[in-house]
């Protein structure tokens, strides 16, 4: 069995079709934890449901009653999550909307986590010790939220600048976690993975192009690479040392855009967010 240090506890991981997101949740099951994944491609999660020994959840962070039902389904299957990893993410052609009409940059990165987060907070607070892992990404220093017009509807967006946002909002969204939930023994991190070359850019042209192009290897770091991170957290457990902080893979601390410190940014997000996707 080898490594049982994840022995005893229960992970959810988002975007856990391909890339780091299955390679943390065949680690952390191979090291005893009972692990849930989700990802919008079934015919890509099968496999990794597989390895990890439990049934595949599919869902479409393009539209949030796929995260609703997802969440309606996570509940039926676990009383308790230890560690919520929300990995789901990517860069999108800002010139679609979501079926639900969001920027998709906003809504996949950021709306669709936010609304799964709280609607699985009973089951996070019943572990007693929980923690949250929000994958995001040096890009959040390209970031800038508007709170006034969060789904680019009064200005153009710019697809790298929406994704950085994204990231941007994954770590006040950590922070607002942080602030909000400790009571219940919820905590939260984020953490930038580092430039893996996976799939990440295949519903983007341009990111596409560079990760498909020779040039990858000089500037991407390996899969499992790229999944050690979050493995490393995952295995630290709901430390209140980290509570609310951002790491630069495995370096605590890494570079934030300065909104990341803004509590009128942080709390603003949140209470925008809420409302959007109707939670308390």
């Amino acid at each position: 069995m080898g490594d049982q240090t994840m022995a005893g506890r229960t992970v959810l991981v988002t975007g856990a079709s391909d890339g780091i997101g299955a390679e943390a949740a065949k680690v952390l099951a191979e090291r005893g934890a009972s692990v849930h994944v989700t990802g919008r491609s079934a015919d890509k999660l099968r496999p990794v449901a597989e390895a990890v020994g439990t049934e595949p959840l599919v869902a479409d962070f393009s539209r949030l009653d796929d995260v609703r039902r997802l969440a309606d389904q996570v509940r039926e299957r676990v009383p308790r999550l230890d560690l919520l990893m929300n990995n789901a993410g990517g860069t999108f052609a800002t010139s679609q909307r979501t079926a639900d009409g969001h920027e998709p940059n906003f809504q996949v990165n950021h709306l669709a986590p936010f609304l799964l987060t709280n609607l699985l907070r009973p089951q996070l607070a019943a572990a007693g010790a929980s923690l949250v892992v929000n994958t995001s990404s040096i890009g959040n220093l390209m970031g800038k939220v508007v709170l006034d017009d969060l789904d680019y509807e009064r200005r153009r967006a710019i697809e790298f600048l929406a994704y950085g946002t994204g990231k941007l909002m994954n770590i006040c969204f950590t922070r607002g976690i942080a602030q909000r939930w400790a009571d219940d023994g919820i905590l939260s991190v984020a953490v930038h993975p580092g430039p893996v070359g996976s799939s990440f850019g295949r519903d983007s042209w341009l990111v596409g192009l560079a990760y498909r192009s020779p040039l990858k290897r000089f500037f991407t770091i390996s899969v499992p690479d790229g999944a050690a991170p979050l493995i490393a957290l995952a295995e630290r457990g709901p430390d209140p040392e980290l509570n609310g902080r951002y790491f630069s893979r495995f370096k605590i601390d890494g570079p934030e855009n300065k909104q990341a410190h803004d509590q009128a940014v942080i709390d603003g997000l949140w209470e925008r967010s809420a409302e959007l996707v109707g939670v308390g």
